[in-house]
């Protein structure tokens, strides 16, 4: 029944179901996988390899601490030096530099950009994949400028978006490959400038 709701979140049936069979057998009344929240210890999981559950709570603090906090110059304790980051509208980057310039761009806007959950997190037993969802939070307080040149003015609305990132890990722990999903058209509705 929770495998469900995981596959719903990430849409990928067979990818997840290769991840549970690969998963050793824990007791019945433990959560596998569960949820992880900022300022909350990570939950340990009998019989979680440890590569997986490293990388895991690698991603927490990723999220929790160094993207939330904007701690650009530790982004390299979870991302690879030539990482290759692929974003929901198709294009992608390559290398540290390039993907802190696309992630700070959400500051601009909402200066109190966050993740501050994860309800939904698992991975490979080898620890070479992780999928995590969770939601990037604000407020649209400031003006939005785009690409072509475009300001939008800020609404003083607040976003709630669902996000998920899948990542393959290498030996050293960091993330050789990462591909982010959220829906940039929900953002612009709940912020107030969508139809």
């Amino acid at each position: 029944m929770m495998m469900q709701r995981y596959l719903r979140v990430i849409g990928t049936s067979l990818f997840a179901g290769s991840l549970l069979s690969a998963m050793p057998a824990v007791a019945a009344d433990t959560d596998p996988w569960p949820g992880t929240s900022v300022n909350k210890p990570t939950p340990k999981v009998a019989g979680m390899p440890e590569f997986l559950a490293r990388n895991l709570a690698n991603f927490d603090d990723l999220d929790f601490h160094v993207y939330t906090g904007q701690q650009w110059e530790k982004l390299h304790k979870s991302h690879g030096r030539d990482i290759v980051v692929h974003y929901p509208d198709g294009h992608t980057t390559k290398g540290i530099p390039d993907h802190i310039k696309e992630l700070a761009f959400m500051w601009t806007f909402a200066p109190d950009n966050r993740i501050t959950e994860h309800p939904v997190r698992f991975g490979s037993s080898d620890g070479e994949w992780t999928a995590v969802m969770g939601f990037l939070d604000g407020t649209f307080s400031k003006p939005m400028t785009l690409a072509d040149g475009t300001v939008i003015q800020p609404t003083g609305k607040t976003y709630h978006l669902p996000m998920a990132t899948l990542g393959r890990w290498n030996k050293e722990g960091v993330m050789d490959e990462e591909y982010l999903f959220w829906d940039n058209a929900t953002l612009m509705q709940q912020i107030g400038v969508g139809k």
